[in-house]
C-alpha cells in the first residue's frame, strides 16, 4: 500500500472487500462530511481558520483525531513557513513542501498533534535560524525534543562521522520517545520519493543507506506502510532493470481479469456468512519487492520438467480476512482447513506469540485448483498495528499518568526488547565506524527469533543467533561462565544456531571462591553472531588473555619426574611457578606519562624486546601492552581505547626471562611432542605450557609458551624447532608482518 498526499491511510486500500456480516466496512470513515463539519466548527468559535496550504492535512488529521488542536498545527506551519521562506529544495519547489508533505504522511499513519507540529518544525533548528530554545519556549519541550531528535549533527564538528553519529543520537532519542525514530522514517520517505532530482552518486549512497538502516528500522518499529513503499523506491533506485520487469508483470497480470483470488474471496466470504462469522475478506496485492521476492524463489525452485518455474496467479497477491475478536480469527480458521485442503508446516499463529514488532495475525495456506494461495487472520486492530506499528498504539504515556495497555498487545511501544539491546551495546562502541559496522550488521537480520529458557524466561534474538548469543543476553557473567548448552533436552554445541521455539538451558561453570570464571574462548567470536555478545567477548579477551591447557615437561613442585614425560597442571599451578617471590611479575616496559603503571604483557602475541608495541588502557589502571598488528590491540584502538606510548627497557628484565608463545605446523606421526620439547629443553629454553589441537587431515598444531633467557635466543629457538623431522612451519600466533615473526 502507498501513502499519497492528501489521501488518508484508510483509504488506500487496494483491495476487494466483500462483506461477511453487517459490520462497518474498512476505509468508508466518511471524510468528506468529517472535514466541513471540523471546518465548521472551527469557524463557530471565532478562531481563525487554518492556512489553504494546511486544508488538506487537516482533513486527514481529523479523521483519527476528531478533537485535534487545529490552532497549534496552524501556529507550527507558520512557522515553518516564515522560517524556511526562500529556500528551495532541489526540485526547485519551496523548502516548506517538504515539512509539509512529511507531516501529511505522518497524518496518514493517524500520529497525534504533538507528532505532526514536530514533523513541520523538524528542519528549521538544522536549515533556518531558529533555534531548539526559541521551538520550546513556543511549543513546549516535548516538541522541543523530537525536533532535535532527528536534527543532524554538523559535518563541520563531526567530519566523515556525522552520519554515523547522527543515527547514534536519534537512535538514543528513540529509546526515550519512539516518536522521533517515526519522523525520521516518514522524513526518508519523502525525500525518498523526490531522490529523482539527485544526482546519481547521491541517489546511490542515500538508497544504500535507506536499505540497510532505514528499511530495518521501519520493519522493527511495524510501519509496514512505510517499509514496503521505501522497499520499491530502494528497489528502482539501485536495481532499475529488474524493477522495470517485476513493474511489467504487475501491470500485465492487473491488466488482465482476476480468475483465481476474486473468486475465492467470494467464496470464502459466503462460506464464513453460513457459519456466523462476521468478517471481510479482501485480495491484497504484493508490492513490488514482495513479489520480486516470489519469484525469486519460484526462479530457484525448478519445477517438474526440470525448468525454473514461471510466476503463477496466486504469486500477486494474498487474502486478508478482518474479523472482530480474537476467537473469531481461529472460526475463520476452522472454516479455511475444513472446507479446503491447508498445506503442512505453512501454519503459523503470531496471534498467541506476536512478533518482535507488534505483528499478530494467523498465516495459513491452503491448495485451490492446483495453486498454493496464502490467507492472513486478523482483527480490525490487529490489522492498524499491522500497517502502521508503533503508531496506532498512540502517544507514550505522559511521565505519572498509568499506562493504557491491551494485555493482548504485549508489546511496550515505547522501548521495544531490540531497541533496548541496540542502546546497551552501542555504549560500548565509541569509535563512530565501529558502531556504523555494529549497527548495519545488527539490522541486517530480517526477522528475529523468539527462545525460551528451561526456567520459562523467554529470549528474542536476531535469526542466526547461536548459543553463545543467547548465554551473552541472559547477562554478561552467565556468557562468561557459560561451558555448554542444552536444546530442546538435547546437549548441543556452542556453535549451533537457534531456531524459532526453541527450549534452551544454558550451562555454567559453579562459581568459584574468587569469582573469577574461566570465561570465554576466542573461537567464539566466530560463532557469536549479536554485537552484545561480541563486544562482551573481545573485552574479556583483551582484559583476560586466553588461558591454555597447560602441559609442563619438567617435574612440578614437590613431585619428581622425568624430561620429556608431559605432566598436566591446573592454572594456579603454573601461575604460581611464573611468579616471582613477590607475587608479582617484573614487566620491562616503561609507559610515557604513567610512571609505576601496573603493566602486563599480552598473552594473546607474547611480545620480547625488540618488537614494535603498544600500550591500551584497561580495568584497575593497568595498561596492556600488544605487539604492534595484534588484532586484539587493534579491536581495543577501534574500540576507542587510548593508544599509549611504550618502550622496552633492558635493564629491567624479568628474573624468569621472557614469555613468548610459539605455534609448530607439521606432519602428525608419533613421538612429535617428545621430539619438539627435546628440542626446545636443548637450547637451554623452559617450557611454560603447551596445548595439542586434535589432528585434521594428518596435519597437526602445536602451541608452546616458553621462558627465554633473553630475548637473541628466540631466533636460535624457532630454527631449532624448525629442524624437527615433520614441522614445516614454526611462527608466532598474531604475528605482524615485518616482525619477528618467523625464524631467521
Amino acid at each position: 500500500m502507498t501513502i499519497e498526499a492528501g489521501q488518508p491511510l484508510a483509504g488506500g486500500q487496494p483491495t476487494t472487500v466483500r462483506q461477511a456480516g453487517a459490520r462497518r466496512p474498512l476505509g468508508e470513515l466518511g471524510l468528506a462530511a468529517l472535514g466541513r463539519a471540523g471546518r465548521a466548527a472551527l469557524l463557530a468559535t471565532g478562531r481563525q481558520p487554518v492556512p489553504d496550504a494546511l486544508e488538506p492535512l487537516v482533513r486527514v488529521h481529523r479523521a483519527h483525531h476528531p478533537q485535534a488542536d487545529l490552532g497549534l498545527l496552524a501556529r507550527a506551519y507558520r512557522l515553518a513557513e516564515a522560517s524556511h521562506r526562500g529556500q528551495k529544495r532541489k526540485s526547485g519547489e519551496p523548502y516548506i513542501t517538504h515539512p509539509l508533505a512529511v507531516t501529511m504522511i505522518l497524518a496518514q499513519l493517524g500520529a497525534g498533534t504533538t507528532t505532526l507540529v514536530a514533523s513541520l518544525l523538524h528542519d528549521t533548528v538544522e536549515d533556518t535560524e531558529l533555534t531548539l530554545e526559541q521551538v520550546g519556549a513556543g511549543f513546549g519541550p516535548e516538541v522541543a525534543y523530537l525536533v532535535d531528535g532527528v536534527t543532524k549533527l554538523e559535518k563541520v564538528d563531526f567530519g566523515a562521522a556525522a552520519e554515523a553519529e547522527t543515527f547514534r543520537k536519534m537512535l538514543v532519542a528513540t529509546g526515550d520517545d519512539v516518536r522521533v525514530m517515526v519522523i525520521k522514517l516518514a522524513d526518508r520517505l519523502h525525500n525518498m520519493r523526490t531522490i529523482r532530482h539527485m544526482k546519481p552518486a547521491s541517489q546511490v549512497r542515500i538508497a544504500k543507506v535507506t536499505r540497510d538502516v532505514l528499511i530495518p528500522l521501519a520493519e522493527r518499529l511495524g510501519i509496514q506502510v512505510l517499509k514496503a513503499e521505501l522497499e520499491d523506491i530502494v528497489f528502482a533506485t539501485l536495481h532499475p532493470e529488474e524493477h522495470a520487469r517485476t513493474r511489467a508483470l504487475i501491470a500485465g497480470h492487473e491488466a488482465e481479469p482476476d480468475a483465481l483470488l476474486e473468486p475465492f474471496a467470494r467464496r470464502l466470504a459466503r462460506q464464513l456468512a453460513e457459519a456466523g462469522v462476521a468478517a471481510e475478506v479482501t485480495v491484497r496485492p504484493r508490492h513490488c519487492v514482495s513479489l520480486h521476492r516470489v519469484l525469486l524463489k519460484r526462479a530457484a525452485a525448478p519445477g517438474p520438467d526440470g525448468q525454473p518455474q514461471r510466476p503463477q496467479p496466486a504469486d500477486f497477491g494474498r487474502l486478508l480476512v478482518v474479523v472482530e475478536e480474537n476467537a473469531d480469527c481461529y472460526a475463520v480458521l476452522g472454516e479455511l482447513h475444513t472446507c479446503w485442503t491447508p498445506l503442512p508446516g505453512e501454519f503459523k499463529d503470531f496471534v498467541a506469540a506476536p512478533k518482535f514488532n507488534l505483528y499478530q495475525s494467523l498465516h495459513t495456506a491452503v491448495a485451490l485448483e492446483g495453486e498454493v494461495v496464502e490467507v492472513l487472520v486478523r482483527t480490525r486492530r490487529m490489522h492498524e498495528v499491522a500497517q502502521t506499528g508503533v503508531v496506532a498504539l498512540g502517544d507514550p504515556t505522559p511521565a505519572g499518568a498509568a499506562p493504557d495497555t491491551d494485555e493482548l498487545d504485549r508489546t511496550d511501544p515505547a522501548r521495544p526488547g531490540w531497541l533496548s539491546r541496540l542502546l546497551e551495546w552501542q555504549q560500548e562502541t565509541p569509535d563512530p565506524d565501529a558502531f556504523w559496522s555494529a549497527l548495519t550488521a545488527d539490522l541486517a537480520g530480517d526477522r528475529e527469533i523468539t527462545v525460551v529458557t528451561e526456567a520459562g524466561e523467554t529470549l528474542q534474538l536476531r535469526a542466526g543467533a547461536t548459543c553463545v548469543d543467547a548465554a551473552y543476553l541472559l547477562g554478561e557473567q552467565t556468557g562468561h561462565r557459560c561451558i555448554g548448552a542444552r536444546v530442546n533436552g538435547r546437549l548441543t554445541a556452542l556453535s549451533t544456531a537457534l531456531r524459532d521455539g526453541d527450549v534452551l538451558a544454558v550451562l555454567t561453570e559453579a562459581a568459584t571462591a574468587g569469582g573469577q570464571p574461566s570465561g570465554p574462548s576466542p573461537q567464539w567470536l566466530e560463532y557469536a553472531r549479536t554485537p552484545a555478545a561480541r563486544l562482551a567477548i573481545e573485552r574479556w579477551l583483551a582484559d583476560h588473555p586466553a588461558r591454555l591447557p597447560v602441559v609442563r615437561t619438567g617435574p612440578s613442585a614437590g613431585q619428581p619426574g622425568q624430561p620429556g614425560q608431559p605432566e598436566l597442571l591446573g592454572p594456579s599451578a603454573h601461575r604460581d611457578a611464573r611468579r616471582g617471590a613477590g607475587g608479582r611479575r617484573a614487566a620491562p616496559v616503561a609507559v610515557a606519562g604513567r610512571p609505576g603503571a601496573a603493566v602486563r604483557l599480552a598473552r594473546c602475541c607474547t611480545p620480547v624486546p625488540p618488537d614494535e608495541v603498544a600500550g591500551y588502557p584497561i580495568r584497575g589502571g593497568a595498561v596492556a601492552v600488544h605487539r604492534a598488528g595484534c588484532p586484539a590491540g587493534e579491536r581495543m584502538r577501534a574500540d576507542g581505547r587510548a593508544v599509549l606510548e611504550v618502550r622496552w627497557r633492558p635493564q629491567d628484565a624479568p628474573a624468569a626471562g621472557h614469555r613468548v608463545t610459539l605455534r609448530a605446523e607439521a606432519l602428525n606421526r608419533p613421538r612429535l611432542l617428545a621430539d619438539l620439547t627435546a628440542a626446545i629443553s636443548a637450547v637451554g629454553v623452559g617450557i611454560v605450557s603447551a596445548e595439542v589441537e586434535p589432528p585434521q587431515e594428518l596435519r597437526v598444531r602445536h602451541t608452546y609458551t616458553v621462558e627465554l633467557p633473553e630475548p637473541a635466543a628466540l631466533p636460535g629457538l624457532m630454527r631449532a624447532m624448525l629442524k624437527v623431522s615433520g614441522v614445516y612451519d614454526v611462527s608466532r600466533p598474531h604475528a605482524p608482518e615485518g616482525g619477528v615473526g618467523r625464524p631467521g
